[in-house]
C-alpha cells in the first residue's frame, strides 16, 4: 500500500513503533549462525542429546563450525557410527564410556561439505563401512540398498533409498528387533532437515537440480510421509549448513512436525510448486564441495594426526605473492589490523574456519597458516576436515623479519556514523548475503557478498579510494580486507564490532528523511515519500477470497495451534509468530500473504515488519478472528458460505474441537441454529 506522508494522520506512532520493533528484532537476529559458531567449544564435537529408544539409545554429536550432526547408535554392547567427521576420537571415546564395541560405520551419502571419517573409523576399530549399492564407492565396503537391515545389538536400522539431495541418498529407520514394524527414529542424512530438505543443486554433471528436486518430491510422498508422525528425525545438518536453506536451530524433529511445519513440504501436493520452492533462492555452493564429495566417494586417505606440521615456511617475498601463496592469518581482527603479511587473508580461528577456507581459498592453493603455535596446530587439524593441507609460519617470525607489514586501523561505529552524517564517509560495502543486507543495513551501503567480493569489487569500486567493509560481527568484514588487498585495493578496512556494535551504540539502521518544511504560507510543500505498509482486508473480503478464489493467496494464522485448530478460515495454517518474522520463505512470492490473529493487533505489527523487507503483497485481517467470527455467527460454521472450518465445542469459550467434514453437495439448512458466541481463541 502506498501512503503519502502528507496524508497520514493516524498511525505515525504505530509506524515508529514498527520500525523500532523491526530494528530490535533484527538486532537480536544478528547473532546468526556465523556469530554463534565463534566460541571456543564450537570447533569440537559436542554431545547435544541422547535419544532413548526401545532397547537402544542414540547419542547426537554437533560440530558447530560445520553445522554437522553425527550419531552413535548403541544397543547392549554394540554400536554403529552414523555420518562421522574425519577426526573420529569423539566417537571412540563415547563408545568406550558406554562399554560398547563399534561394529560399523553407516554413511547416508557422499557428503560434500566435509570429509567423512569412514576410512579413519575402519582403520581404528576394523569395522565395515555400510554404503549405498548405487554409489559404487572405490573403497572396501558392505553394499546396502532399499530394505537392507543393519543389526546393532537389540536394534536394527532398515535402509530406505531416498534420492533428492543426491541420486544415491539413504535414510536409516531405527526400531527394536523385537518390533521391526514400529519405527522410532530415522537417520535422515541430507534428505530431510528440521524445517528444510537437502538442496538438489550440488551434483553437477548430467543430473539437473530440477530432476533431483522431483526425486525429493517422490521420496517424501512415497516413502517418508508414510512413516508414523512419532518417528524422530535425526538429520546430518542444522542451521548454518549450506547443504540446505532455512534450516532450523533445533537438533531434531518428528515426521509429524515436519509434515505440518516444514516450509517446503507445504507444497507436497504439487510437484511443480515443490520443485520451484526447493530451487528458489539457493546460495552459491562453495567451490570445495565437489572435491570433498569426490574424496568421500573414492575413500579419503588416512591422516597422520600427530604429524600435521612439517617444517615452517621462512619469511620471504614468496608469501606476499598472491599468485604463489595463500596466507591464512588465524589471529583476531584487531591483531590482524595492527599488522599482517601483505596479501594475507584473515580467517580467524575463532569462527567457521573450515567453511570459509573452503569458500575463499581455491582448491589446490599453496596454503600457509599464520598465527601462534597453538593457533596453527588447531587450524591444521581442523582443515583436514575439509581436505586442506597447509604449511605454516609463526607471526613472530614474520614480525622479526625486515619484510613489509600492512596495517588497517579499524573504524569505530561512532566515527563512521559521524562521517556519514557529515557526508564524508568512504564507500561502505556490506559483505553479508543479500538476504541479510535486505533485512537490515546501517545506511546507504552497497552489497557485495563475501563469496563474490574478489570478482565484483574491481568492477564496481575504485581501487584507490577508501573502502569500509561491514558485516554482523566484523568476522566477515575483516576477512574482506585481505580479499580486497589481493585484488589491488590500497585503503581497505572494516568497522569494529560490526552491526552488532553499531546497534548496541544506539545508531539508527533506518535513516529518517529530512522534512522539506511545513505546508503553510510561502513555505515549499513537504516532500512526499512512499511508505510500505500492509493492506488491511475486511472479514467480508477475506470470505469472498476464501470461497471464490482459493489458491490465489497464502493464509497464515498466528494464534496458537490448538486455537487455530478449533476453528479457522478455510485454507489457513497455524504458524508461530517468530517463524513468520525470521524465516525468509515468507518474504518470497508473488501471491499475497494474508495474516490473521485474534484481534488484528499482533498481525498488524508482524505485517508491518515484513512490509519493510519485501515487495510481496502483505495483508492483515482487520479486527482479527474476533471480527471474522462475529460476521459468521448467522452462518453455519464449517459450511462453504461461512468460509470457515471448525466450530466451537460445548463448554466455556469452545475449548474443545469438533471435526467438520469436508464440504459436500448436501443442502445447507435454510435456518441454521445460531452458534454460541466464543472468544476467537484468546
Amino acid at each position: 500500500m502506498k501512503v503519502n506522508r502528507i496524508r497520514v494522520i493516524f498511525g505515525l506512532g504505530s509506524i515508529a513503533f514498527l520500525l523500532l520493533w523491526s530494528n530490535l528484532c533484527a538486532g537480536a537476529g544478528l547473532k546468526d549462525t556465523e556469530s554463534a559458531s565463534h566460541g571456543d567449544t564450537a570447533a569440537w564435537y559436542d554431545l547435544v542429546n541422547t535419544y532413548q529408544g526401545t532397547k537402544f539409545q542414540v547419542i547426537q554429536f554437533n560440530l558447530a563450525v560445520l553445522s554437522h550432526y553425527s550419531y552413535l547408535l548403541i544397543s547392549g554392547k554394540e554400536a554403529l557410527v552414523v555420518d562421522p567427521g574425519r577426526d573420529v576420537e569423539a566417537y571412540l571415546e563415547a563408545a568406550r564410556k558406554a562399554g560398547a564395541e563399534i561394529k560399523g560405520v553407516f554413511l547416508t551419502h557422499s557428503h560434500a561439505d566435509f570429509v567423512a571419517g569412514h576410512m579413519e573409523m575402519a582403520k581404528a576399530v576394523g569395522c565395515p563401512i555400510f554404503f549405498g549399492d548405487a554409489s559404487a564407492p572405490l573403497y572396501p565396503h558392505k553394499s546396502i540398498k532399499e530394505g537392507s537391515v543393519i543389526t546393532v545389538g537389540e536394534a536394527q536400522v532398515r535402509i530406505l533409498e531416498t534420492p533428492g539431495h543426491t541420486p544415491d541418498g539413504l535414510c536409516g529407520v531405527v526400531s527394536a528387533k523385537s518390533a521391526p514394524d514400529k519405527p522410532e527414529m530415522m537417520f535422515s542424512g541430507d534428505t530431510l532437515f528440521v524445517g528444510s530438505v537437502g538442496r538438489p543443486d550440488l551434483m553437477g554433471g548430467t543430473t539437473s537440480a530440477a530432476e533431483l528436486a522431483g526425486m525429493m518430491f517422490d521420496t517424501w510422498n512415497q516413502k517418508l510421509s508414510k512413516l508414523p508422525d512419532t518417528v524422530q528425525v535425526l538429520p546430518a545438518h542444522g542451521a548454518g549448513s549450506l547443504c540446505g536453506a532455512h534450516l532450523s536451530d533445533d537438533p531434531s524433529s518428528t515426521i509429524g512436525r515436519e509434515r505440518t511445519s516444514n516450509a517446503y513440504l507445504k507444497f507436497s501436493d504439487s510437484r511443480s510448486a515443490f520443485i520451484s520452492s526447493v530451487l528458489d533462492g539457493l546460495p552459491d555452493a562453495p567451490q570445495y564441495f565437489k572435491h570433498n564429495a569426490k574424496m568421500n566417494h573414492d575413500g579419503p586417505e588416512l591422516v597422520n594426526w600427530k604429524g600435521l606440521l612439517s617444517e615452517s615456511a621462512s619469511p620471504s617475498e614468496t608469501l606476499m605473492d598472491a599468485e604463489k601463496s595463500f596466507v591464512v592469518d588465524l589471529r583476531g581482527a584487531k591483531e590482524f589490523a595492527d599488522g599482517h603479511i601483505p596479501n594475507s587473508v584473515n580467517i580467524a580461528l575463532r569462527g567457521r574456519l573450515e567453511t570459509w577456507v573452503g569458500i575463499i581459498v581455491p582448491w589446490g592453493s599453496n596454503v600457509i597458516l599464520c598465527g601462534s603455535t597453538e593457533e596453527i596446530k588447531e587450524a591444521a587439524h581442523r582443515l583436514q576436515r575439509v581436505g586442506y593441507r597447509a604449511g605454516f609460519i609463526r607471526w613472530e617470525s614474520w614480525k622479526k623479519s625486515e619484510l613489509p607489514q600492512l596495517r588497517n586501523a579499524m573504524i569505530k561505529p561512532a566515527e563512521l556514523y559521524s562521517q556519514m552524517q557529515k557526508g564524508t564517509a568512504p564507500i561502505i560495502v556490506d559483505v553479508r548475503l543479500p538476504s541479510e543486507w535486505m533485512g537490515l543495513r546501517i545506511g546507504q551501503v552497497i552489497n557485495l557478498p563475501l563469496n563474490q567480493l574478489g570478482e565484483l569489487a574491481p568492477k564496481k569500486l575504485n581501487q584507490q579510494e577508501p573502502v569500509v567493509a561491514v558485516c554482523n560481527s566484523a568476522y566477515r568484514s575483516n576477512l574482506a580486507i585481505g580479499i580486497l588487498e589481493r585484488v589491488g585495493f590500497k585503503l581497505a578496512t572494516s568497522m569494529e564490532g560490526g552491526s552488532e556494535a553499531w546497534i548496541e551504540a544506539g545508531f539508527p539502521v533506518v535513516q529518517a528523511e529530512k522534512s522539506a518544511g511545513a505546508v503553510s504560507g510561502n513555505a515549499e510543500p513537504a516532500q512526499l515519500r512512499q511508505v510500505n505498509l500492509p493492506d488491511r482486508i475486511s472479514p467480508a473480503e477475506l470470505k469472498r477470497l476464501v470461497i471464490d478464489l482459493p489458491g490465489s493467496f497464502e493464509l497464515i494464522d498466528l494464534r496458537p495451534a490448538p486455537q487455530s485448530a478449533d476453528y479457522k478460515p478455510l485454507g489457513a495454517r497455524a504458524v508461530d509468530v517468530v517463524e513468520v518474522m525470521t524465516n525468509p520463505v515468507f518474504l518470497v512470492g508473488e501471491i499475497p500473504l494474508i495474516i490473521v490473529d485474534r484481534d488484528g493487533s499482533i498481525a498488524l505489527m508482524v505485517a508491518g515488519i515484513l512490509s519493510q523487507k519485501t515487495k510481496r503483497p502483505i495483508k492483515v485481517l482487520y479486527g482479527g478472528m474476533e471480527a471474522y467470527w462475529a460476521e459468521s455467527e448467522l452462518q453455519q460454521p464449517g459450511s462453504v458460505s461461512s468460509g470457515m472450518i471448525g466450530k466451537p465445542s460445548s463448554g466455556a469459550h469452545g475449548s474443545g474441537i469438533v471435526p467438520i467434514p469436508a464440504p459436500s453437495s448436501a443442502p445447507v439448512p435454510a435456518q441454521p441454529a445460531k452458534p454460541k458466541k466464543k472468544s476467537a481463541g484468546c
